[in-house]
């Protein structure tokens, strides 16, 4: 069944994220002086690399500890710092992706470490872990986005379903869900709604799949594809700016919405160091930088960007994260089936 507005809430229920009870906790302490005598911290993200290194700088400047950043997409991200974790080699210090389910199956492994920085009240519940295990550093609008000076009005899509109307063959481009974390929730439910025959239907009209979200707009920018066949939002909203014809569509069976959790790495090299820069990461400074790039916040007091709607007013799709964690291989083994 197709829900409204903040339903995402009912997928990361699954996460056992629970409504914060009873009176306001002070938050959980950072030590400077011992991070600063670290010296630095190794950064684990699938973060826009724009923002990521906006955001490593700010801080470098704000501390004078270097940040030591692996970027890349969020399924390469858990990839590597599983095969760390695995041989017992610790050396991511911070974890940033994009896959909630896999945040909540580390946490519940022992992984991350339990911290409620300042500012954790002003995530929303269902974006973080109680425990404070992981917490969302931003939140992602998965849409269908357009070349408005290629595609009229009258005939863009409106649904997911419309996509696989045979005059959109060869205009779409998405990215693929074995690279990019975030296209891996928005399958693995597209899948669970409309059926497997909805991909292998993109497929007949020959939809390009590209390894991320910075390809599917490069794609759009240069005309070779026209429509972004679910991608990260963002993006769009950061090509207008910068003056491309390019607009959001919000289908009306519902977009994604969908966590970005950070954790902080249990036995890292850097724990003080680790700390200080989650919590910079979620402080109102840095949750600014979201909406100035197109993006959302993960803090409940900073606005959306400038444009775009607040998610409180749109339709959303609720993700079941635990059907993706337990599902991840197969989704991915049948989404590179219809592909090949």
């Amino acid at each position: 069944m197709w829900v409204s507005k903040r339903a995402f809430v009912l997928g990361l229920a699954a996460l056992g994220v629970a409504a914060a009870t009873g009176p306001a906790r002070a938050a959980d302490a950072t030590d400077l002086a011992a991070a600063k005598a670290e010296g630095k911290v190794s950064w684990y993200t699938s973060t826009p690399i724009e923002t990521a290194n906006r955001i490593a700088k700010l801080f470098e400047e704000r501390t004078g500890i270097k940040v030591e950043m692996f970027r890349s997409g969020g399924t390469a991200i858990l990839r590597r710092f599983m095969q760390e974790h695995d041989a017992k080699h610790i050396a991511a210090d911070v974890l940033t992706t994009s896959d909630p389910a896999a945040s909540g199956q580390l946490a519940e492994k022992g992984v991350f470490v339990a911290f409620k920085p300042e500012g954790f009240d002003k995530i929303p519940d269902e974006a973080k872990n109680a425990d404070g295990y992981f917490i969302a550093q931003r939140l992602n609008m998965m849409t269908i986005f357009v070349r408005t000076d290629k595609v009229a009005e009258a005939d863009r899509p409106k649904t997911w379903s419309d996509l696989t109307d045979p005059k959109y063959k060869g205009m779409l481009v998405t990215t693929d869900p074995s690279f990019t974390s975030l296209q891996l929730s928005v399958v693995g439910i597209l899948a669970q709604k409309l059926g497997w025959g909805f991909y292998e239907k993109l497929r007949a009209n020959d939809m390009m799949i590209v390894q991320g979200n910075q390809q599917v707009s490069d794609n759009l920018k240069r005309g070779e594809r026209l429509i972004a066949a679910g991608a990260l939002d963002s993006y769009a909203a950061d090509d207008r700016k910068d003056g491309h014809a390019i607009a959001t569509v919000y289908p009306t069976e519902g977009t994604f919405v969908i966590p970005s959790p950070t954790g902080v790495v249990k036995g890292s090299p850097n724990p003080n160091a680790a700390k200080l820069f989650a919590a910079f990461m979620i402080s109102p400074e840095v949750q600014k930088i979201f909406p100035e790039e197109g993006g959302y916040a993960a803090r409940t007091d900073v606005p959306p960007p400038a444009g775009s709607p607040d998610l409180a007013s749109l339709k959303t799709i609720p993700v079941d994260y635990k059907l993706i964690e337990k599902q991840s291989s197969s989704i991915k083994k049948k989404f590179s089936e219809i592909f090949q």
